[in-house]
């Protein structure tokens, strides 16, 4: 047999009804109280009104005190069932339950009726009665949808009976989700609320392990990533040229395969220019260091060394260590290390090649993607403002190309009028260093004086003098000209970004430093000062 209602929660029900009771008795002895006194004064007045008006029906106080008595029974009953209900349904005996509530509810409705009987004044007493009744109906409804799954009630609303679950049916997910053809995934929803302070703390622990995920990650993958930025910048900094070739009417695929040939061909000839005379430059200066006639004899007729020979000894060190055994195991670990790095250098270039020609031919999709994470109230703005800032960086890149080929050019010049032997391949040399802001330009103009001196005392002052010229005229007056339209930096700014990319990334972060200096200036004269000046 099915348990019933505790004594506890017997006692409880009926202290609530006699309350509700003493409350609506109240109420109905005002009523009546009221009425009296509405009538003593009618008839004090004399109206004949009055008179007549009071020989019709009226309706008795008690009976309508009686009504709203039941009524009020009624009204406590559903809302008895309607808290109790649910909680007792989790119980086994929730049938028992459920028919006593609604046992109690069906005692307490002919005194509603009865009372609803009486007179005209209290029908809409009675309809509320009829509602109220009606309401526990449909609560006793509700506790009769109650099915035992794994020892506990569970209630089931009628309206959600026949829903489909969109976690396993397909149809049902991309309904609710409002899947068409312009949102093939679902219409994204409102956002979530990050005020409570539990989501801020989880939000903010999870933007500090991110962050630390991808320090991580950097310091694994750096070389990875240094070689894509490259890749990148040089694909950013050859779409000019790509974007003259689309204004003459070739397509982009084919102007693209152009560029990129052209960007080939130049690696290809610098090292065809550049191989051969380091190879033959090497084995002459080994031929001369191991030879009777070499240097090392021409060293010892030397009087001053001679002086310092008898002292020290060093020319008898020097070829000691020549002769001796283990400097074909030291020229061996030396070639094999120098194997390892042009194997290196060669894969390096490879892979810049391979990622710049992907990044060329995707660019327009590529920007494109970028500019829609903004939204879309700002995308127009920051479409902008990336166009200009990718224009900077090509302009950059073009125009230090062309600050390269004219001292290349330049250098080649000079080098074939003093006679100076290998003229190409030292004037490339002299075009890829000039490429490395500040300092490059000096390292090739010491590297070619240094070898130009082998070739006469003569020549080679006259290459240090040459370089030191060209140098303050490639300074003051070329590299001026040509990046004050494309970069738009002040000099300073220009150092220090130099420097700071140097000492971060070596000379690719030198290469880098410039434009993205440039970048950030450009934001800041767009984004954050017209801010300012408006707050």
């Amino acid at each position: 047999m099915p348990e019933e209602l505790s004594e506890s929660d017997r006692r409880a029900d009926r202290g609530l009804l006699a309350r509700d009771r003493r409350r609506a008795k109240k109420s109905a002895d005002q009523d009546g109280a009221d009425s009296d006194t509405a009538d003593a004064g009618a008839s004090e007045t004399g109206e004949a009104g009055n008179g007549a008006a009071s020989g019709g029906s009226e309706a008795d106080p008690n009976e309508s005190g009686v009504a709203k008595t039941d009524l009020v029974n009624l009204r406590l009953w559903a809302h008895h069932l309607r808290k109790r209900v649910p909680w007792e349904l989790r119980r086994k005996d929730s049938d028992t339950v459920v028919d006593g509530a609604t046992a109690g509810a069906k005692s307490d409705g002919p005194a509603a009726a009865t009372a609803a009987e009486g007179t005209e004044d209290t029908a809409p007493a009675s309809d509320e009665a009829t509602r109220s009744t009606a309401a526990a109906e449909a609560t006793e409804n509700t506790a009769d949808e109650v099915s035992e799954e794994g020892g506990g009630g569970l209630i089931r609303r009628r309206d959600r009976v026949d829903q489909a679950d969109p976690v396993t049916d397909v149809k049902a997910r991309e309904r609710e989700a409002g899947v068409d053809a312009l949102f093939p995934f679902g219409r994204p929803g409102r956002p979530l609320t990050r005020n409570h302070p539990f989501v801020f703390g989880f939000y903010g622990a999870l933007g500090v392990l991110a962050a630390y995920m991808l320090v991580q990650a950097f310091t694994n993958a750096r070389s990875v990533i240094i070689l894509i930025v490259v890749a990148l910048f040089l694909a950013v900094g050859l779409n000019p040229g790509v974007e003259a070739l689309e204004r003459v009417g070739v397509s982009r695929r084919w102007s693209v395969l152009l560029v990129f040939l052209a960007l080939v061909g130049f690696f290809v000839g610098f090292g065809f220019a550049i191989v051969p005379p380091l190879s033959e430059q090497t084995t002459a200066i080994i031929h001369n260091l191991t030879s009777g006639h070499g240097y090392l004899e021409q060293l010892q007729n030397n009087p001053k060394l001679q002086d310092l020979d008898k002292r020290y000894h060093l020319l008898e060190k020097a070829r000691s260590a020549l002769e001796s055994k283990d400097l074909g195991t030291r020229a061996a670990n030396g070639v094999v290390g120098v194997g390892q790095v042009v194997v290196s250098g060669v894969f390096s270039v490879l892979t810049v090649l391979i990622l710049t020609l992907y990044f060329l031919s995707s660019l327009p999709s590529i920007t494109g993607f970028m500019y829609r994470l903004a939204p879309r109230s700002r995308r127009a703005r920051v479409a902008l403002l990336g166009d200009e800032i990718l224009a900077r960086i090509g302009g950059y890149v073009a125009g230090n190309l062309l600050i390269s080929l004219i001292a290349g050019v330049m250098a080649y010049i000079f080098l074939l009028i003093v006679g100076v032997p290998y003229a190409l391949a030292l004037a490339l040399l002299v075009a890829i260093t000039d490429l490395i802001p500040l300092v490059g330009a000096t390292i090739g103009a010491v590297f070619v004086t240094g070898l130009s001196f082998f070739s006469g005392l003569w020549v080679g002052i006259a290459t240090a003098i040459y370089f030191v010229i060209y140098q303050q005229v490639e300074n003051y007056i070329v590299q001026p000209r040509v990046m004050k339209r494309s970069v738009d930096v002040q000099p300073a700014v220009t150092i220090i970004a130099a420097l700071i990319g140097g000492a971060l990334l070596g000379v690719i972060g030198a290469l880098l430093a410039i434009p993205a200096a440039a970048a950030v200036a450009l934001i800041l004269r767009e984004v954050v000062m017209p801010r300012q000046e408006e707050s």
